[in-house]
């Protein structure tokens, strides 16, 4: 029981770096390796691509190419479900790295007229555009143990309590099923 409580973590831990190295290795590294057949170092195509993606954001703060990019992201905002992609996508991805950071706030929700809580992250404090009647709720976030998936609920405000935990914490917990992270 002890090997498996030790190989498992460890093994896990190792495939997903692994594939992970690998998509992102494939990305840049399949065109390169084609191209220099025998030469290619596998690992060139994923440091190809951080270099790739740091050139970009280096002169995103320049005038012309953040003039251009702005162009690419007009012309992506113009065509029908691809703008919208775009928006999910930069905004997700926005709220993870940017400067508005959602899952900063732990939510622990009290289930109406049942004893049960449940863990969440607040991500919107007004969702009254939705409606009138929502103008007392906030959205919570409630990801899924095991799986990289959640559900979004709109509580009303009384039914949350913000709780003084890291938003590290209470991911580890959740995903965990509780096992982690308490």
């Amino acid at each position: 029981m002890n090997g498996i409580l030790t190989i498992v973590p460890i093994g896990l831990v190792v495939y997903v770096v692994v594939q992970s190295f690998r998509f992102f290795d494939s990305l840049l590294g399949n065109s390169l390796h084609e191209k220099l057949g025998d030469v290619y170092v596998p690992g060139f195509g994923i440091l190809l691509t951080i270099v790739l993606i740091t050139l970009v954001g280096w002169l995103t703060t320049y005038w012309f190419s953040a003039q251009l990019i702005g162009i690419v992201e007009s012309i992506l905002q113009r065509i029908p479900f691809v703008k919208t992609l775009y928006k999910v996508i930069r905004e997700t991805i926005e709220s993870f790295v940017g400067e508005k950071k959602s899952f900063s706030k732990v939510a622990l929700v009290t289930m109406p007229n049942n004893p049960m809580k449940m863990l969440g992250f607040i991500t919107t404090e007004d969702v009254a555009k939705l409606g009138d009647e929502l103008s007392d709720h906030v959205a919570i976030y409630v990801p899924q143990t095991f799986q990289v998936a959640g559900l979004t609920f709109l509580v009303p405000k009384e039914h949350v309590q913000i709780l003084d935990i890291t938003p590290e914490e209470a991911m580890r917990f959740i995903l965990s099923g509780g096992v982690s992270g308490s």
